[in-house]
């Protein structure tokens, strides 16, 4: 994997957001993946990189943002599918049962579709944060009906216990007309 470090600043300032995600990029060599007032009114900063390279400029996040942090993450070893799926470059040939997790956060809603991509060989769709979204996240995934059920609870366990859980779905067979234009876009 070219990439296999993700971290994730959220800031209740949007200018302290800016200001902190420039001191990120200028302390390493990290790709910027999002970095975009939220609502409502907070800022966000998601990267990615080799590990080493991603916790430097997490640091220099975290320093830079003081008391305007909200919350961070940092996953060293993020699934392949997170950043496609943060990118909206997913391209899934076919589809199987849909599994849909939304959460409270953004940072749950980012660990939880890694566990759940971790759990079972389901593929993500799609990972939402927080534009439109009134601060809120989810994401999509789509496999075998016993993998999707497997991946969902495990995204949903992780995500109630921190008290984060908005909603979980599952959906056996979608029907063709919500893949089309409910769901991949």
């Amino acid at each position: 994997m070219k990439e296999p470090a993700l971290g994730m600043i959220e800031y209740k300032s949007v200018a302290r957001g800016i200001y902190s995600c420039d001191a990120m990029v200028k302390k390493a060599p990290v790709r910027i993946i999002e970095t975009h007032p939220v609502c409502p009114g907070k800022y966000i900063t998601i990267i990615c990189g080799e590990v080493a390279d991603v916790e430097e400029a997490m640091k220099a996040g975290l320093e830079t943002g003081k008391d305007m942090v909200i919350a961070d993450l940092f996953l060293p070893r993020v699934h392949e599918d997170i950043i496609p799926a943060l990118s909206a470059a997913v391209k899934i040939e076919t589809f199987g049962a849909i599994g849909i997790i939304e959460t409270f956060s953004v940072a749950v809603c980012v660990l939880a579709a890694d566990i759940a991509a971790k759990a079972t060989p389901v593929q993500l769709v799609e990972l939402r944060l927080a534009n439109g979204l009134g601060g809120k996240g989810y994401f999509v995934m789509t496999g075998a009906l016993a993998d999707v059920e497997a991946s969902l609870d495990a995204a949903r366990q992780y995500a109630a216990k921190e008290g984060m859980l908005a909603a979980c779905e599952l959906i056996p067979s979608p029907h063709p007309e919500l893949i089309e234009k409910g769901v991949y876009w």
